[in-house]
């Protein structure tokens, strides 16, 4: 089985020095370890984990650490690196831009120099952006931008401006916190309209959806309250998530990917790895585990064909 990763991360080195460079340590920041990553790593896990075509982006922290055009020159650096690699392995490796948010006028600049420079076959966007959250009105000229692109928009999750103190799960964000962040992002696109005001954007959710599964119906029931009182924007909640794609990187087996399935259009289930981040052994673990579950997903809708015809590369052999 040939896999198409839609979820893959690069850690360019200009990526760590520009963090440094504004004080941040990604380990420190996020409460997990910084893997390494390399051209020669790349290439052997995808050999070893029969992928072929990934879809690379970065992950957390934010290329955005307070000063404006740092974070613009670091996301163009960045997207510059990515550039680089893909283009030596065409066949193989496409990335998603990442876009320096929130700094809407710039992240539309740098949307259009990926895709018609670069040869991005997407963009990636954090769940909040020095505390604005994807569903804030004052991204919508980059949501117009974006759906008059029908561009393929990847969420990843970053740590939330504030977390309480003292606890494990704020220490270690990926435990919890990024589960969090990504289901508070979406659900303030629904509740702000952004899902269906603007149609033809294709979103990637991650990790099964976070914890959208869980509360997808609570939200679609609260909805029926708060809309008729004018509190928030009359909305089709279970439409919208239906209309979105999601990744299964992080632990789909045995949980999660049962729960997702209850409110996700199997067409648009896309396998993610996860690496660096999650080790190669554990993800050959997790990969077996997706083939082997009772889950009654096509394996090669699940593992290449829904990818390829998301990115429109359906003439790519798995």
């Amino acid at each position: 089985m040939r896999c198409f990763d839609v979820h893959q991360h690069m850690l360019p080195e200009v990526y760590l020095s520009g963090l440094a460079a504004s004080g941040v340590d990604p380990a420190r920041e996020d409460g997990f370890p910084t893997p390494h990553w390399s051209e020669e790593a790349a290439l052997q896990f995808a050999d070893q984990m029969g992928i072929g075509f990934s879809v690379l982006s970065i992950s957390s922290p934010h290329v955005v650490q307070g000063d404006p055009d740092k974070g613009i020159e670091l996301a163009q650096h960045v997207n510059d690196a990515m550039a680089s690699f893909c283009a030596a392995h065409a066949e193989r490796f496409g990335f998603a831009a990442t876009l320096p948010l929130p700094l809407v006028a710039a992240s539309i600049e740098e949307a259009e120099r990926a895709y018609g420079e670069l040869g991005a076959l997407g963009v990636k966007v954090p769940t909040n952006a020095c505390g604005v959250y994807l569903g804030d009105p004052s991204f919508d000229p980059l949501m117009e931008a974006l759906d008059a692109r029908c561009a393929v928009v990847t969420i990843h999750p970053t740590k939330p401006s504030a977390v309480p103190a003292g606890q494990f799960a704020a220490e270690h964000a990926p435990l919890f916190e990024f589960l969090a962040d990504t289901t508070r992002a979406v659900l303030n696109m629904v509740a702000h309209g952004t899902i269906e005001r603007y149609p033809h954007i294709h979103w990637i959710v991650p990790h099964c959806g976070s914890f959208l599964p869980e509360v997808a119906h609570r939200m679609a029931g609260i909805s029926r309250v708060l809309v008729p009182a004018g509190m928030m924007e009359d909305a089709d909640v279970l439409g919208c998530l239906r209309s979105l794609y999601y990744d299964v990187a992080g632990d789909a087996e045995p949980v999660m990917l049962d729960a997702l399935l209850k409110i996700a259009d199997p067409a648009h289930l896309l396998y993610g790895s996860d690496w660096p981040y999650t080790p190669a052994p554990l993800a050959r673990a997790k990969l077996a585990s997706l083939l082997e579950g009772p889950h009654g997903l096509m394996p090669e809708d699940l593992f290449w064909k829904n990818g390829a015809s998301l990115y429109g590369l359906e003439g790519s052999k798995a």
